[in-house]
């Protein structure tokens, strides 16, 4: 179906690795701290928690705990593994708000400014709150709005987080439409009333690792970055 893109008027944004590159950026600053191991093979492992983290809360297993806190009890366990000691405790918590310090792609900025020009735009990340603010605030990324998982004590896949932003706006979801690199979260935004743009970020997890990229006529947009999703959305 085509869509009418003057029917759309909220741009919702996935963060972790659609806006930012969370895994070079870890990388790179775990390898600044000299610990004599692999930044890459550590951010992939702090990650890899990650999605089973939050399923803890999503189930009931835990009350809601915020991002940080869920990276934090990832961390001590990746610390462990890397059998890393002698961190102090101030060391450590720096290192967990890491995730505060995310480098953007290069396309980010100008993307977004690009794309605000015609659109309301707003995070819609499982980060929480005072994360995304920091993010945004130390990148330059220009949000109209930050919208978090916290807002509605649902993490993504959860229907309360898609369903939120309509809610926030007072839109139909269909005038909503997320804007994400990763397919499952684009299929549940579209199953909840959603536009959805899928947007390609082949490095997202480092060199090593092959990334489905493909087109998929599931969703209403393809782009290889935000320049070329400003292009297809006339802005």
């Amino acid at each position: 179906m085509t869509v009418n893109i003057s029917d759309i008027k909220v741009l919702a944004f996935d963060v972790f690795g659609t806006v930012v590159d969370w895994h070079g950026s870890i990388a790179r600053e775990v390898n600044a701290m000299g610990l004599g191991l692999d930044g890459h093979a550590f951010a992939s492992a702090w990650r890899k928690g990650y999605v089973p983290a939050m399923d803890r809360v999503r189930k009931g297993e835990l009350g809601w705990t915020k991002i940080d806190d869920l990276h934090r009890m990832i961390l001590d366990t990746v610390l462990a593994k890397f059998q890393v000691t002698g961190l102090s405790p101030d060391a450590i918590a720096h290192l967990n708000k890491v995730w505060h310090r995310l480098d953007p792609w290069p396309d980010t900025v100008a993307g977004l400014q690009r794309l605000k020009s015609k659109f309301t735009i707003c995070t819609l990340s499982n980060g929480n709150l005072s994360l995304l603010a920091n993010m945004a605030k130390r990148a330059g990324l220009p949000w109209d709005l930050i919208l978090s998982a916290e807002v509605f004590h649902h993490y993504k896949p959860d229907p309360q987080a898609y369903l939120g932003v309509g809610r926030v706006f007072d839109l139909p979801a269909a005038q909503t439409m997320l804007v994400a690199a990763h397919k499952e979260d684009l299929r549940a935004a579209a199953g909840n009333g959603m536009r959805t743009a899928f947007v390609t970020r082949p490095l997202e997890f480092g060199s090593g690792r092959t990334v489905d990229i493909s087109r998929d006529a599931a969703f209403d947009f393809h782009a290889t970055d935000f320049l070329d999703l400003a292009s297809q959305l006339g802005c």
